[in-house]
């Protein structure tokens, strides 16, 4: 489909055929920010699934996806354009015999230098520009879909800046002038909370906060993805997934992991989650070595229950 969504039940049915699962909050603010034309803010833990959420988008809209990843340090040059030196000085090279020659019939230096400073558009335009995911969705001849990722992992700085291009949608090229989007991108940005956003962007943004599945939420989701898992197993596997999400681990299993398990016990045939099974394969969940001592101590091999009339056997009552 070359437009966005009509309906939040289109938002559904689209999205589900990019196979994301879409709530019907989802699916309502994905609408809403599309009508409204406001960027999408997604928050929650790594790993539910909100840079696939705009990845569906895209793909459900038949639109490009063009991708800003953020990190600490990231600044307007990386994100918006750098001017390609070493295609420049080539250039200047192969051209040097015409160069020569306009600036040899100059009759003084500063006449030379009036010259070469007409020859300036030639050196700064579009072909030696090299640009960068925001500049690439502004000038892009089509409509996009704008993915800022991890946006609290840039700087404050940084973030201040984005604020200037999300209001208007063109920046300004000292050497070329002001650049207007052709087409306004459908902007999705996405936080892990690893630290606070400022209220400035929140509320040019439309806000969902996306957090870790229900069981059958996340059951559909292994269905789906996963559709050669026996079902049994896959329930299995889903309430254990649940279950060391409330085992107050370092870091819970994201759904990428439980899809990463879950294609696991199929590559092993598995057919049930016994010890040595999940013993042999439940560092594909967990990753921190206390998470998985903790994992085994509670999970897999907990120490047996103690007996009431054990207790009153060894107590002597």
């Amino acid at each position: 489909m070359a437009n966005l969504f009509d309906s939040t039940d289109s938002v559904k049915s689209e999205l589900g055929r990019q196979q994301y699962i879409a709530s019907n909050e989802i699916a309502t603010i994905v609408f809403l920010a599309q009508k409204l034309g406001k960027p999408l803010l997604t928050e929650g833990p790594a790993g539910v699934g909100k840079t696939e959420l705009a990845k569906a988008i895209a793909g459900a809209s038949g639109r490009e996806l063009i991708r800003l990843q953020c990190y600490e340090g990231l600044d307007e040059s990386k994100a918006l354009y750098e001017w390609e030196y070493s295609k420049q000085l080539l250039y200047t090279q192969l051209l040097r015999d015409k160069l020569n020659d306009t600036l040899g019939k100059a009759e003084s230096l500063a006449e030379a230098a009036d010259k070469l400073a007409k020859e300036e558009d030639v050196f700064f335009s579009e072909r030696f520009l090299l640009m960068r995911p925001l500049l690439k969705a502004i000038l892009s001849e089509k409509p996009t879909v704008l993915l800022i990722d991890e946006i609290d992992r840039a700087d404050a700085e940084f973030e201040a800046f984005l604020l200037e291009v999300l209001s208007d949608f063109q920046v300004s090229v000292p050497e070329l002038g002001t650049l207007t989007a052709k087409h306004r991108p459908f902007v999705v940005l996405t936080s892990n909370n690893t630290r606070e956003l400022s209220e400035a962007l929140k509320r040019r943004c439309l806000y969902l906060f996306i957090d870790y599945p229900t069981l059958q939420e996340e059951l559909a989701v292994v269905r789906l993805k996963v559709p050669d898992l026996n079902p049994k197993l896959a329930q299995q596997a889903v309430e254990f997934v649940q279950r060391l999400r409330k085992g107050d681990m370092r870091k819970s299993p994201s759904i990428s992991e439980t899809l990463d398990w879950a294609n696991a016990l199929v590559a092993l045939n598995a057919s049930s989650l016994d010890k040595n099974v999940l013993e042999e394969t439940v560092s594909i969940l967990l990753k921190h070595e206390a998470d998985l001592q903790k994992a085994k101590r509670q999970f897999i091999d907990p120490p047996p229950r103690q007996n009431p009339d054990d207790y009153k056997r060894f107590s002597g009552n």
